[in-house]
């Protein structure tokens, strides 16, 4: 890990909440804790004037935890976070960075100009892979390649795939950057090479809960998105897209979430929907915004991915988070790309540079 840069507060300090907070977007870096063979693992903490606080984690390149105030300035933790370390080693995505390939693919592996790839990790049910496998890259420990500038609290992530790993083809570099911005907005950057054609879908698995406790119902999420992917019962991905409109997954409007789960099949949100017009180029889509009344936090999220799987925790069961504790925005390619030719190609070439950003925004409503 090379040596990190620490920014010293000199004279401006501004209170929010009772704490005091830099002018200026800072980093600063301590040991979280160890794996099990001994490697340390360093813990970063973002924060800017505004309280927003970010901490992020060499291992699975963690977002550990988003601290932000609601509408009285008090600070809150607003993802569902581990502990510690050793909470994380245990298993689990909260928060993680996912790879090679976020959420599933089917039929046991793909075909590559006629080469057949079989990956290791299977469901033997469902011949059905997910994230990445039992060696996916949140199970990894990244390395740190830089930190903070002057305008803004950054950190990047380095980690590197040998060809093979997990049955997939070729070495693949990928490069992680967390970026806390003055003007309140956590962006994540990813960015990745190979040098053999291969699958690369990347994401982050954070789950939302704006109140800090309990459950999402009564937080307001709306959708500016117009089709989602039809399902079979492996949560694979038919080929055919589907309007929302007159159906459950129609949040065009603001939506209170309660009013909304129980009308979905599967007991809430698994379903990746389509982000129409999005354009590198042009910089993220917006297509999101959560809202909680009680806090006053409001979320808006906005993506350069084809796609995002919302998915609101249908499986937890209080211990230690209720059921619908979070909310998932996996923006990413559609599952199961690889062996689906109507989908944006999540195939990554050698003379191809993976690049693809999703930010997240932070306001409070009085």
């Amino acid at each position: 890990m090379k040596k990190l840069t620490h920014f010293i507060l000199l004279a401006t300090c501004i209170f929010a909440g009772g704490e005091c907070f830099p002018a200026d977007p800072t980093v600063k870096s301590e040991v979280w804790g160890k794996m099990p063979d001994g490697r340390e693992v360093a813990l970063f903490t973002l924060t800017n004037e505004h309280g927003t606080r970010v901490r992020v984690a060499e291992y699975g390149a963690l977002l550990v935890s988003l601290e932000t105030p609601d509408r009285n300035g008090n600070l809150g933790n607003i993802t569902l976070s581990y502990p510690t370390l050793d909470d994380a080693l245990k298993g689990g995505v909260f928060g993680s960075v996912i790879g090679r390939f976020a959420n599933r693919i089917s039929g046991g592996g793909f075909t590559i100009d006629d080469v057949r790839y079989d990956l290791e990790t299977v469901n033997p049910k469902t011949n059905v892979h997910i994230h990445g496998g039992k060696n996916g890259f949140h199970r990894q420990l990244w390395k740190t390649e830089s930190t903070s500038d002057e305008s803004t609290a950054k950190v990047t992530f380095h980690l590197k795939s040998p060809d093979g790993e997990e049955g997939y083809p070729g070495n693949v570099e990928v490069w992680t950057t967390y970026e806390l911005t003055a003007d309140n907005v956590l962006r994540i950057s990813y960015k990745g090479t190979s040098d053999k054609k291969t699958p690369l879908n990347l994401t982050n698995h954070a789950y939302f809960n704006l109140a800090g406790t309990g459950d999402i119902t009564e937080q307001i999420l709306t959708l500016q998105l117009w089709e989602r992917l039809e399902i079979d019962d492996r949560n694979i991905p038919t080929g055919e897209i589907l309007p929302v409109s007159d159906t459950p997954f129609d949040l065009r409007k603001p939506t209170r979430l309660g009013d909304r789960l129980p009308k979905i099949e599967r007991g809430g949100f698994d379903h990746c929907f389509v982000i129409a017009k999005i354009s590198i180029e042009q910089g993220p889509t917006p297509f999101a915004t959560l809202r909680d009344p009680g806090s006053g936090r409001v979320m808006h999220v906005a993506t350069t991915k084809p796609g995002v799987q919302i998915y609101t925790a249908n499986h937890f069961k209080g211990k230690p988070h209720p059921k619908w504790g979070g909310i998932c925005f996996e923006t990413q390619y559609y599952p199961d790309s690889p062996n689906q030719g109507r989908f944006p190609s999540s195939i990554l070439r050698a003379d191809q540079a993976y690049d693809h950003t999703t930010e997240f925004r932070f306001e409070t409503e009085k």
